[in-house]
């Protein structure tokens, strides 16, 4: 993805001292295609983690000062200009990734955890928009840390509509069959799924088939499934794992097959299935997309990664979806793979909004200090968030996405806090629309773990469990046991499966880091998209 790191300075941030939102002004070259490395970018500091050493205006020093002083906490100012913008985020590959490296009884690397694919992963219950587009929810609650927040920016779109009313489907699906995926829970996963796809499927929707190993070779052209899934059905079992992981070639291939067989007033799409451990070939994830560059500009073909295997290259799958226009997941086993690719397959196959952003910006008057939880790598610089060429992110039917904020209120501070924006494009028209949220100080003045919503709490936990399993220091982050005891309160007030395996997965993350046993966290299924 597109992202451009650059700073307010001088008079602009002068003109934004009311918080108030800027529209984009002086883009970047449309054709360009730059990529962004997570945590090595942004739209200035007060979008995410604040960076040590970084200044804030005189009158902020004197007041972080004080409050350093009174609970403890080396916490820098946000940024003069107060605003947070990024680039919407459906993944939850992240959180996948993680139940399945708990369950081996290993914690997960800490740069394959991001926050907001953990908080995506959940139910939101937001109200949804009744046409196209987005609908948008501000609320929060006090933490536990004194004088801090949590905001939830929350963005929903509408539903998927009937199976049979939705546009037909051209799915390019790019298998790796290297030797790699011969490991159980790898090829044989990749083609059970595929053919639980090719069973979901309609008569009228399309899919071709493209393997690679050391080179790609195409195995099925473009086919509409009425009177052909046995053929489908063969093509796939056919799979056999090979030698080296050559995943260029394939994505390559991929979107030749793709542009050749795209299909007009379809949803056409390259689905990727890998555990993504390239090793021949050109593996830079930004050097991968360029070579099919004109393919998912000219014709709008965007990439859905499922990612595979205990061992799995989380970072490529990643950038390459981001940079791809689309989104990831993680499946490790048959129940996970029906709900992508049966309960979930309108949201994977068709888009409610094009490169999606929102900016968020908060009251100087009221706030002192906030912090986005997570979203390192969809920062995009403020400016930009007007700039229709920059890219944002893909969003199909019946997603949420959450942005959760720590938030440091002033002392008796009232009134505005925050107001979100979300900006798209039409998928169809390209034709720009936005649509705005807002928050006052008086609907943060309940306690997150007393009054607030189930659905808050539950957020709450997921982002303090990917915090800790990170190794940050959110404020108001409980250890890790309280964290688990709360998850399964929360479980049993909601009736809700999915997080009582978010307990599990808790209390086996503390076990590993306590040293005791490796009793697995179970199977989990992702609440709504």
């Amino acid at each position: 993805m597109d992202r451009r790191a650059r700073t307010y300075r001088g008079a602009l941030a002068l003109l934004l001292a009311g918080g108030i939102l800027m529209t984009g002004c002086g883009g970047p070259d449309a054709t360009s295609d730059s990529g962004f490395d997570r945590g090595t970018g942004s739209g200035g500091p007060a979008g995410g983690r604040q960076p040590s050493g970084g200044s804030a205006a005189p009158e902020q020093q004197q007041e972080d000062g004080a409050s350093r002083a009174k609970d403890g906490a080396a916490r820098e100012s946000a940024a003069p200009d107060y605003l947070s913008t990024f680039a919407l985020d459906v993944d939850t590959a992240s959180y996948g990734y993680a139940r399945r490296t708990l369950g081996d009884g290993q914690l997960p690397a800490a740069d394959t955890v991001r926050p907001e694919e953990f908080v995506n992963s959940f139910r939101q219950g937001y109200e949804r928009p009744e046409g196209n587009g987005f609908a948008v929810s501000v609320d929060g609650a006090r933490s536990d840390a004194a004088d801090w927040s949590l905001v939830r920016v929350g963005l929903a779109t509408r539903a998927a509509s009937n199976t049979a009313e939705r546009p037909p489907a051209a799915l390019t699906f790019v298998v790796d069959i290297s030797g790699s995926m011969s490991e159980p829970g790898r090829l044989d996963l990749a083609k059970t799924s595929l053919g639980i796809l090719a069973d979901e499927l309609r008569d009228d929707d399309s899919v071709s088939l493209v393997t690679f190993s050391e080179e790609a070779e195409t195995r099925l052209p473009m086919t509409r499934l009425q009177g052909n899934r046995t053929k489908v059905r063969d093509a796939i079992e056919e799979m056999e794992p090979a030698d080296s992981t050559n995943v260029a070639a394939g994505i390559e291939q991929g979107y030749e097959e793709a542009v050749e067989g795209r299909r007009k007033g379809a949803n056409n799409r390259v689905v990727l299935l890998s555990d993504a451990l390239a090793n021949t070939g050109e593996t830079d994830a930004d050097a991968i997309l360029e070579r099919v560059r004109d393919a998912r500009k000219e014709y709008g073909i965007t990439l859905f990664g499922v990612g595979v295997g205990s061992d799995y290259g989380d970072e490529l799958m990643e950038r390459l979806t981001n940079r791809g226009d689309g989104n990831t997941t993680y499946i490790a086993d048959e129940t996970q793979a029906r709900k992508v690719f049966v309960d979930q397959l309108p949201a994977h196959v068709e888009l409610r909004a094009r490169d999606a952003k929102a900016q968020v910006a908060f009251d100087r008057k009221t706030v002192q200090q906030f912090e986005l939880i997570g979203y390192e790598n969809r920062k995009v610089a403020d400016e930009d968030f007007r700039d229709d060429s920059v890219d944002g992110g893909e969003v199909g039917p019946g997603h949420t996405v959450t942005a959760l904020y720590a938030v440091r209120l002033r002392e008796g501070a009232s009134g505005h806090v925050a107001t979100a924006t979300v900006r798209w494009l039409d998928p169809k028209t390209r034709k720009a629309h936005e649509e705005t949220g807002s928050v006052e100080t008086g609907a943060l003045g309940g306690k997150l773990w007393d009054g607030a919503g189930t659905r808050l709490q539950v957020t709450a936990v997921a982002a303090y469990f990917a915090d800790s399993l990170r190794g940050g220091d959110l404020p108001g982050t409980p250890p890790l046991g309280e964290l688990a005891t709360r998850a399964r309160k929360l479980a049993s007030s909601s009736e809700d499966s999915s997080v009582e395996k978010l307990a599990m997965m808790i209390e086996q993350a503390d076990r590993i880091k306590n040293g005791g046993g490796d009793e697995p966290p179970g199977d989990e299924g992702e609440g709504e998209l």
